[in-house]
């Protein structure tokens, strides 16, 4: 029971998290930059190097390389990569209340449109900022987040397995209410 509480436990903590991603973002154009970019107009692929730099609406990456799959229907699929000792690195504004922004890093990050799930794999840290303070942090060799059911999924192997002895995720979960103004004005005193 202990073994499956400590698995179980991060996917439940974490699906609280509020907000998805902006949803006005899938309908926004995906720009582009880079210093190199091979395209097959018939097989839907396109390979980039030097520093790719990728925008759609509110969504923005940066990495070193990247590949862009789209399928006949016009789904895209994004692999992006970072060059060894650096991450991919990615933000976008959340839908609710607030000012909600998603920050993530990791050495690879994988984004399926038709699946609306996000992919960050080794080295993964994914943070929640609401009004500029920090919500929710993750952190992990692998982190899965479906930004339609809103579930996250955290893994002690870069491969997305869960392996006995492979290492530990950290989940911050940071109160969502305030402290009565008596005890937060005592707090500073000794």
């Amino acid at each position: 029971m202990k073994r499956l509480l400590s698995r179980c436990l991060p996917v439940l903590l974490l699906a609280s998290m509020p907000a998805a991603a902006e949803k006005n973002d899938a309908f926004q154009p995906t720009r582009i930059n880079c210093r190199s970019c091979d395209a097959n107009g018939l097989s839907g692929i396109m390979t980039m190097s030097g520093g790719v730099d990728l925008t759609r609406g509110t969504l923005r990456i940066d990495a070193d390389s990247g590949r862009v799959e789209q399928s006949p229907e016009g789904y895209q699929r994004v692999t992006l990569e970072a060059d060894p000792g650096k991450k991919v690195r990615f933000r976008q504004k959340g839908d609710g209340p607030g000012e909600q922004w998603m920050d993530g890093e990791a050495r690879r990050i994988e984004y399926d449109e038709r699946s609306a799930t996000v992919k960050l794999f080794s080295a993964a840290k994914m943070q929640r900022t609401i009004d500029g303070r920090p919500s929710q942090q993750a952190e992990g060799e692998y982190i899965s987040y479906d930004s339609r059911t809103e579930v996250f999924t955290l893994r002690n192997t870069n491969t997305g397995e869960d392996r006995p002895g492979a290492g530990r995720n950290t989940i911050i979960l940071q109160p969502r209410r305030s402290a009565p103004a008596q005890a937060a004005a005592g707090a500073g005193t000794p």
